[in-house]
This record gives C-alpha cells, structure tokens and sequence, in this order.
C-alpha cells in the first residue's frame, strides 16, 4: 500500500476490541516516534505506555477517550529539552515535536494493521497529576492503539475534505 492509500484508509477509531497490541509491533510503533524529527534533533517527547489495569483505569476517571483500548500512549514533552526561538520570546517546539512523533506513531501503526485515534479531551494538569509526570514535563495527547472492534467505523465527515483552494495559497 502506497502512503496515499493509507493515509485516506486511516481514520480515528473510537471502538477497540478486546484483542490485545502484540509487543513486537509496540515496539514498533514506539520505535517510529523514535526516529521523527525534532527540532534541532533535542528529542523532548516523552511517551507513557499505559497498560495495566490500574493505569487504564485512571484514564477511565479523567476521559472517556481510550475507547475500550487495552494499550494508550500519553505523549508529553520535556519543556527543558524543547528548542526555543532566540528570536522570539515564547515561541518553542514542544508540542510541535510530540505532534511529529505522534504522526509517525499513528501511521506505522496503521501501517502493521493496527488502529488509533488522536486525543486531546481531557484536563492536562489533571492527567499529569494523576500519572506523576515530572513538573517539567506537558501532556500533549493520549493515543488509544489496538484493533478496531468489528463494528467500528469512520465519523460521519471522515471523507469529507475541503478544496485546495481553501486550504492551500501560493504567495
């Protein structure tokens, strides 16, 4: 399958099943977040493998997003690893370099035949209390990875794409 193909064949999936992610493709996905670029190579993302039930049932109490998934990944970033502009007072890579990661993460997944779904819906001071992440660290996304459940399927407007023309202009 070209990139196009699985691209437009990935969606977000809100439905896993019950069939738990094999380490070896994990390990690979993992190792896709890896190897993406980041800004000046500082590599600040951090990834948090949440699957024991202890942990899954802590997400369960701050988002409704894992989606039955037996394996969610909670990507966060190192504010003192982030590349931050010289030019411009504020301006840093963090949450661009854990979005890269992430991206690479979902489309190797897709690639091995696993399913994922980008999430952002739940209350990050919350998040990182409840799993002890380090002061100095954010909280970006959890990631729900897994086989879709039989009955899964895009959302309504998963193919619904705007022109080009809206999206895109040439200066």
């Amino acid at each position: 399958m070209d990139f196009m193909e699985l691209a437009k064949k990935r969606y977000s999936v809100r439905k896993f099943s019950d069939k738990p992610v094999e380490k070896e493709k994990l390990e690979q996905i993992l190792e896709a977040g890896n190897i993406a670029p980041t800004a000046k190579n500082q590599q600040p993302q951090r990834v948090y493998v949440l699957q024991s039930e202890a942990a899954l049932s802590k997400l369960k109490e701050l988002t409704h997003c894992a989606y039955g998934a037996g394996t969610v990944l909670l990507f966060t970033y190192n504010e003192d690893e982030e590349w931050k502009n010289p030019l411009e007072d504020g301006v840093h890579s963090g949450v661009e370099d854990v979005s890269i990661a992430a991206t690479h993460v979902m489309l190797r997944a897709a690639e091995l035949g696993l399913d994922t779904c980008w999430c952002n819906y739940f209350a990050n001071s919350k998040l990182e209390e409840t799993f002890e992440i380090p002061a100095n660290e954010h909280s970006v996304l959890i990631m729900p990875v897994g086989y879709a459940a039989e009955d899964a399927k895009p959302a309504p407007l998963h193919e619904t794409y705007k022109d080009l023309k809206t999206t895109v202009k040439y200066l």
